[in-house]
C-alpha cells in the first residue's frame, strides 16, 4: 500500500488497546514520509473524541509518528515557546489516508524549557486491568519512555526547535 504523500491531507486515528476508537484529527497536512517516520502538520483542525464530542485546535502542531518507537509527538508552536505532547502508543500504520496507532494513555509533557512530567499514571494502571495489557507490553512502554525522555534531554529528532520550526516553515508553503 502507498505510504502518505507530502503536501496531501492525511486523517489521524487514535485507537485503546480494546480496539475502540478513541480521537480523531480530521485533516493534517503531510510534511514528510518514509518506511520508518511520518511528520505532518496542522493549525486549528477538528478533533471528534469517542463520546461525539469535537473541539479545535488551538495552535500550529507538528506531529510526529514512527513505526520503530512506541511514542509520537506532538510539537505545539505557542506564543511562549514549543511544548511537546507525547503520547506513550503502538508504533503507527498507515491505512486508509489516515495514520493510526493504539494509545497507551501514559503522556509526557515537555516544556519549552525541556523539563517535562509524566501524565496520568492512573489511568494507565486502570486501563491496564480493564482491557488485559499483556506484562511485556508494560516492559516495552517503560523502555520506550527511558528512550523517549533521553530525547527529550538531548534535544533529539522532534525536540529540536530549529527542526521544528523549519517543518512549520514548510507547511506554511502548503498552505498558502
Amino acid at each position: 500500500m502507498a505510504g502518505p504523500q507530502p503536501g496531501l491531507p492525511m486523517q489521524i486515528k487514535s485507537y485503546k488497546h480494546n480496539g475502540q476508537l478513541h480521537r480523531i484529527w480530521q485533516e493534517t497536512t503531510v510534511l514528510k514520509a518514509t518506511s520508518k517516520r511520518v511528520i505532518g502538520a496542522n493549525d486549528k483542525t477538528l478533533v471528534t473524541e469517542s463520546d461525539g464530542r469535537s473541539w479545535i485546535t488551538r495552535e500550529p502542531a507538528i506531529c510526529f509518528f514512527y513505526t520503530k518507537h512506541w511514542f509520537n509527538v506532538i510539537s505545539m508552536l505557542r506564543n511562549d515557546g514549543i511544548h511537546y505532547y507525547c503520547n506513550i502508543s503502538s508504533p503507527f500504520v498507515y491505512e486508509g489516508d489516515a495514520v493510526k496507532y493504539i494509545d497507551y494513555d501514559l503522556d509526557v509533557k515537555v516544556f519549552p524549557d525541556m523539563t517535562y512530567t509524566l501524565l496520568d499514571e492512573d489511568e494507565y494502571v486502570i486501563h491496564r486491568k480493564e482491557m488485559n495489557y499483556p506484562c511485556v507490553l508494560d516492559s516495552i512502554l517503560k523502555n520506550n519512555i527511558d528512550e523517549l525522555t533521553y530525547w527529550i534531554r538531548q534535544r533529539k529528532g522532534p525536540f529540536s526547535h530549529d527542526q521544528v520550526e523549519q517543518l512549520y516553515e514548510l507547511f506554511l508553503t502548503y498552505r498558502s
